[in-house]
């Protein structure tokens, strides 16, 4: 049986030595003009992604606000928690700009799977972290997700890319430096050995302000 599966369109914002934020915070990148592009990514897809480190750390509404825009306009959200640990204070499950969706694992903590319950969509699927190709086969399938705006961070990156689920990525490298051996990369994770490598073909290269934007087509 053949599975059908969203697009899922990586993007993300380096310093010149590839790096995403520091070892426990985030980080302002590229400039406005590369935020007004990703904004509009965000209004062509139908759901963006994002980790449950990036909600605890970052508190994002990950809604359409640097350009004109309806709230119907706002993708789905989604949120790779295999634990369910997303605080329920979160700005995510505060609002109703937005569908958000929490994907756990089937052995997540029962009383955090109770605190989610009727303040948003729960997605089940894996055991003992999420199972990252029947969550996307679930979305597909139940509420007609096409499209994935991926703005994770280092771990969900490198696990999407490791099953195989990016299609595009697209990396905006600002004029910065920032260094430190645990600073976040855009891919962290367990890492590939050497012949698992993931290729990659060049799209698009184009200046924005003084960042240099890069896109990609992800081979497998």
């Amino acid at each position: 049986m053949i599975t059908m599966k969203p697009y899922v369109y990586l993007n993300a914002a380096m310093t010149a030595d590839g790096k995403i934020a520091t070892k426990d915070s985030s980080l302002k990148i590229s400039g406005e003009d590369d935020l007004i592009r990703v904004h509009q990514i965000r209004k062509d897809v139908d759901a963006i992604m994002v980790g449950i480190n990036t909600v605890i750390i970052d508190d994002p509404k990950l809604t359409i606000h640097k350009i004109d825009a309806e709230k119907s306009d706002n993708p789905i959200r989604v949120i790779i928690d295999s634990n369910g640990r997303i605080p329920p204070t979160s700005r995510l499950l505060n609002d109703d700009a937005a569908k958000t969706i929490v994907v756990i694992a089937e052995d997540a903590p029962q009383e955090n799977i109770e605190k989610l319950e009727g303040i948003c969509d729960i997605i089940i699927a894996g055991k003992g972290h999420v199972n990252l190709k029947v969550a996307l086969e679930i979305l597909y399938e139940k509420y007609n997700v096409k499209s994935i705006l991926l703005e994770g961070g280092s771990t969900l990156n490198f696990s999407m890319f490791k099953e195989h689920l990016i299609d595009k990525l697209s990396i905006c490298i600002g004029s910065k430096i920032l260094g430190g051996c645990e600073s976040k990369t855009l891919v962290d994770g367990e890492g590939f050995n050497a012949s698992e490598c993931v290729d990659l073909k060049i799209s698009d290269v184009k200046k924005i302000d003084d960042d240099i934007l890069i896109e990609y087509d992800v081979v497998y």
